[in-house]
């Protein structure tokens, strides 16, 4: 998920791997950072779990055990609710605060984000596994910049006046919608904070937010942060916790007014039924891809099989917007295949905290598994194994770069999100062809184009079912650009101006006045 504007930060991450920038640029880690925070944070205070509970986070670059982590559960996020709600009261500090100051306590957050980014990034690489130079040159930034861009919009974002007919004058308000549960996921733990965080907080809302049991560790010092900025008590709760108890309680939760989930598209569907059997509350689902990314002939071939390898091996193949079907039209299919092949060999694997790691291990044991048994899939299935398809290294959760080629359609490896860095070439024809097989899934998260043609660029990208198309790049996000998918891979925004609506409320006031005049 996330080349957002790298360029500004990481130059030509498209031609060159991290290792080739300046060591200047980028602080020398400290590979143990200290844990301050591990218990749950509700009303601004540290708590342990009511039933006392805990659970270790594991660093996946060893498989041992970082440190216990408070386990919530449903008595916790009752706490928290209350909390939540009672921050939410009409009359309270939150509620009397002016939109602009809730915009600065957002600037203050961004500030001390930015402040705090070093150590931010090695515990996001302890706790995550991926690669130190990434979390501090693309992760640590963007979470700023989603910040600063919501921190803006608190006080600019307006109701209108409307001119019915008769003696009235009828406007809108834009209103929080209360009390918002957020449960998000391992993959980016920061980025996925921010991105539910900043337009919730930015419209008013109070926030209850269930967070990954893989990678606990840096949202909870986010919270300390907001804290430490001046955010009143019970706005924002942060609760680390298992998805079938704690996600599970706030899902259902009959005083949480809204839900923002970030996960798996199995997940997304037990959500929309919590809340259809509890208080119909709001929910957005950004959930889970199987994106094409369509290679025509006439692109630009070294560009292109840089660009699909960015798309594919990012963050350990753990993205949900990952090129993970590369569609090759078959007059450059065998060049491409053999130049795919030759990257995905040269691709640097191991110690994150390494400034020349390109990748890092998998977030854990569960995901480790489920990405060797579908590479096993793939060979059962005839799929052509180019490279990797095996374990790097003797302890941690480290997977060798794996090309398939061969691919069809009807395979596992090409209907089923792999969630890991194994890429399938799959071939065609026509374009006609290609675009009916990308439409043919469920997901609808993201996609890709490459070519020099903008007829056929503009004619790819309108006919692709998918809620955001790339062409001639792949994984370009900003703040102000929204993001989300159709079919099962969810429904609502992220981000931009689109991603407030998520959060509002409108309400219509009209006033009997004794006479109209234009």
């Amino acid at each position: 998920m996330l080349r957002t504007l790298v360029s500004r930060t990481l130059p030509v991450l498209h031609r060159f791997p991290v290792c080739h920038y300046s060591a200047a640029a980028i602080p020398v880690p400290n590979a143990q950072p200290d844990v301050h925070y591990n218990k749950l944070f509700i009303n601004n205070q540290w708590q342990d779990a009511a039933s006392g509970k805990t659970f270790p986070t594991i660093n996946p670059a060893t498989g041992e055990v970082i440190c216990q982590v408070a386990e919530a559960d449903e008595a916790d996020v009752d706490t928290a609710v209350k909390a939540a709600r009672n921050a939410f009261k009409l009359g309270s500090p939150w509620r009397r605060m002016d939109a602009s100051h809730r915009g600065l306590l957002l600037s203050r957050l961004a500030d001390a984000i930015e402040r705090d980014a070093a150590y931010l990034a090695e515990l996001e690489t302890l706790d995550n596994g991926k690669p130190y130079a990434v979390a501090y040159s693309v992760d640590l930034p963007t979470v700023v910049k989603c910040f600063r861009y919501y921190a803006g919009w608190a006080d600019k974002w307006e109701g209108k006046t409307i001119p019915i007919d008769g003696d009235y004058f009828c406007y809108t308000r834009h209103e929080p919608i209360g009390v918002c549960g957020q449960i998000i996921p391992w993959n980016f733990p920061l980025l996925m904070q921010a991105w539910k965080l900043g337009p919730a907080l930015a419209t008013g809302n109070t926030v209850v937010m269930k967070v990954a049991e893989q990678t606990p560790l840096t949202a909870l010092y986010i919270a300390s942060l907001i804290k430490e900025v001046g955010f009143p008590e019970g706005v924002v709760n942060i609760l680390p916790g298992m998805g079938p108890s704690a996600g599970s309680a706030i899902a259902r939760h009959m005083d949480v007014d809204k839900l923002a989930f970030t996960g798996s598209t199995e997940v997304g569907h037990l959500i929309q039924q919590a809340s259809g059997s509890s208080n119909l509350k709001k929910v957005t689902l950004e959930l889970g891809g199987k994106s094409p990314n369509i290679i025509l002939s006439d692109a630009n071939m070294e560009d292109a099989v840089e660009q699909s390898h960015f798309a594919l091996f990012f963050n350990q193949g753990q993205c949900c917007c990952a090129g993970s079907r590369t569609y090759v039209q078959a007059e450059i299919y065998d060049e491409f295949v053999e130049r795919s092949v030759d990257r995905a060999k040269r691709r640097v694997v191991g110690n994150p905290f390494d400034l020349n790691t390109e990748q890092g291990p998998q977030v854990d044991q569960e995901q480790f598994n489920k990405i060797l048994s579908y590479i096993s899939s793939g060979k059962r299935e005839g799929a052509k194994l180019m490279c990797g398809g095996g374990v790097a290294g003797d302890r941690g959760y480290f997977i060798q770069p794996t090309v398939f080629g061969d691919v069809q359609d009807n395979m596992v490896i090409a209907r089923e999100e792999i969630f890991g860095p194994v890429m399938q070439i799959l071939k065609f024809k026509t374009l006609e062809e290609v675009v009916e097989r990308a439409n043919d899934s469920k997901y609808g998260l993201a996609a890709a184009v490459f070519t020099k043609d903008i007829d056929k660029a503009n004619y790819v990208s309108n006919a692709l079912r998918a809620g955001t198309v790339w062409i001639n790049c792949y994984d370009v996000f900003g703040a102000q650009a929204p993001f989300g998918g159709y079919k099962a891979s969810g429904n609502g925004r992220e981000l931009g101006e689109y991603g407030l609506d998520n959060y509002t409320e409108i309400k219509t006031v009209t006033i009997k006045v004794p006479q109209k005049n234009s």
